[in-house]
């Protein structure tokens, strides 16, 4: 008799909406046993029902919850996804609110790092993947983005490090960067719940990214073989040439 394979494992953070969940649902469709974490506890323990995963309440940025996050995955990751934070704000840098930029710091920068340190004893037992969503963002600075620019591209920064300094290692360190992606809560969580600003980022815009569309590239980029590194992947839909340059029909 041979003995069964178990199912790979994959932890994606943020994984109560958008982009999160699509690629909870992508992963566990390729067959991966799915751990989600978020802070929403009903969503992911509904979604998690659904796919027959594992929901852990986790808030990136609290230590606890890092560690009860660690414990609950146990001693194996295959492929982990760093996509909790988000944008708050959009003000030019003379109104910055700066309670928002420590917020987006400590979600997208520090919040990504506790989680790969804490996982990754796991994924070096796995000889693993570790993936982060970050932004266009951080390819360039735009009007009222100061906060999130800065925050995404030290995100992008500490990619770069932990690549380098696990160079000698079976594992991958992999970037996707996104540009405009339509989710049901992105920009109104960037907008504080206005329904007219954060629906006038995609007006007129033919076919924005959706989170389907980011959730197969982090499935594509986690099934190259071992051998093979996306570094990074930038995605943005057709009508986006750059964070400045977006054709409108209207």
């Amino acid at each position: 008799m041979t003995t069964p394979v178990s199912a790979p494992i994959a932890v994606v953070t943020g994984a109560s909406s958008g982009i999160g969940a699509a690629t909870a649902r992508r992963l566990a469709a390729d067959g991966f046993t799915v751990v989600l974490a978020a802070r929403r506890a009903d969503r992911i323990t509904a979604l998690a029902d659904e796919l027959g995963g594992t929901a852990v309440t986790c808030d990136v940025t609290s230590a606890g919850d890092v560690a009860t996050l660690a414990a609950a995955v146990g001693p194996r990751v295959d492929v982990l996804i760093n996509n909790a934070g988000g944008a708050l704000g959009q003000e030019p840098l003379a109104e910055a609110d700066f309670d928002a930029w420590q917020t987006m710091y400590a979600s997208n920068v520090l919040g990504a790092a506790a989680v790969t340190k804490a996982l990754l004893p796991a994924v070096r037992e796995a000889e693993g993947s570790i993936l982060f969503v970050t932004s266009t963002a951080a390819e360039t600075s735009y009007e009222g983005g100061a906060g999130y620019c800065a925050a995404k591209s030290a995100e992008r920064a500490m990619i770069g490090s932990l690549r380098l300094e696990l160079v000698a290692e079976p594992i991958r360190v992999c970037e996707i960067a996104p540009g405009m992606v339509q989710t049901e809560e992105f920009s109104l969580t960037r907008f504080g719940g206005d329904t007219e600003r954060a629906a006038a980022v995609y007006a007129g815009v033919d076919e924005p990214l959706i989170a389907e569309d980011v959730a197969e590239c982090l499935a594509w980029v986690a099934s190259r073989p071992p051998h093979v590194n996306i570094d990074r992947l930038v995605v943005r839909p057709r009508a986006q040439a750059a964070n400045h340059k977006v054709h409108r029909t209207s």
